[in-house]
């Protein structure tokens, strides 16, 4: 069975879901989390994961929206992830692509995602995009000032250096569509290498479909084909890739267990 760690399943229609989860377990893929993105949408992901079985949801505020209100207290996103279907904390982090808040605000949102994370005893689930140094820097300043946390760098892009800096404070590297693009062989090359009890997989739907549905609205079930490029990368067979990622996904989501 195949987990996809990461997609958005409050962005579908609902019409569409009923359909769209039918697909995923036909592609072996058991399992899914939905993720947050801010605090309005929080009771529609709560509801989308209470409806389903084989749904889990995250809370968070991403760092595009991470200007649009008050930064979130760490406690009250703690509290909000006492409901049981919550598994994690996030997405949160840093975009120095596009830019969508100012820097300072990007970073005050993710300290209190890292602090709600560690309150919760939940993971916090990371966005990087073009901000590799500053999310390092921070995830050891918190690690040093608060103590430890767990943690997963989502839809890896990013440096080996970061990815080689999560890894060494315990965290986990989730695997995209991306990893299957032609010009992706430096992000191939780093998921060859990176510890397999550190590696999970997901679609990040409905973006970034993976080849061979690139270009088309991306859904949980197309995370099989993410996860049979990382098996070749490995050198694993499919299943056992699968069993590995869903081992991983169950010791860094441990509310999902």
């Amino acid at each position: 069975m195949l987990i996809d760690s990461h997609c958005h399943l409050d962005m579908f229609p609902a019409a569409d879901l009923a359909d769209l989860l039918a697909r995923a377990a036909a592609a072996g893929v058991g399992e899914m989390v939905s993720i947050g993105t801010t605090l309005d949408q929080v009771p529609a992901v709560i509801a989308i994961a209470a409806a389903h079985a084989n749904v889990w949801a995250t809370i968070g505020v991403h760092p595009h929206h991470a200007a649009e209100a008050e930064i979130p207290h760490p406690e009250a996103l703690a509290a909000l992830a006492a409901h049981p279907k919550v598994i994690g904390i996030g997405e949160s982090g840093l975009d120095y692509f596009y830019d969508r808040a100012p820097r300072d605000i990007q970073q005050a949102n993710f300290r209190a995602h890292i602090r709600a994370a560690r309150l919760a005893g939940v993971p916090l689930v990371i966005h990087a995009r073009d901000a590799d140094a500053d999310i390092a820097a921070i995830l050891r300043e918190e690690t040093e000032r608060g103590g430890a946390f767990d943690l997963l760098l989502h839809c890896f892009s990013s440096s080996r250096a970061l990815a080689e800096a999560a890894v060494a404070l315990g965290g986990f590297v989730s695997l995209s569509g991306i990893l299957t693009f032609p010009k992706s062989q430096e992000i191939r090359d780093i998921a060859r290498d990176l510890p397999p009890d550190r590696l999970l997989v997901e679609t990040d739907a409905p973006y970034l479909a993976p080849v061979p549905r690139r270009g088309k609205r991306n859904e949980p079930a197309f995370v099989a084909h993410t996860a049979a490029v990382l098996a070749e990368v490995r050198g694993m067979e499919p299943a056992a890739l699968a069993d590995l990622t869903t081992a991983n996904f169950r010791r860094l989501f441990r509310k999902a267990a």
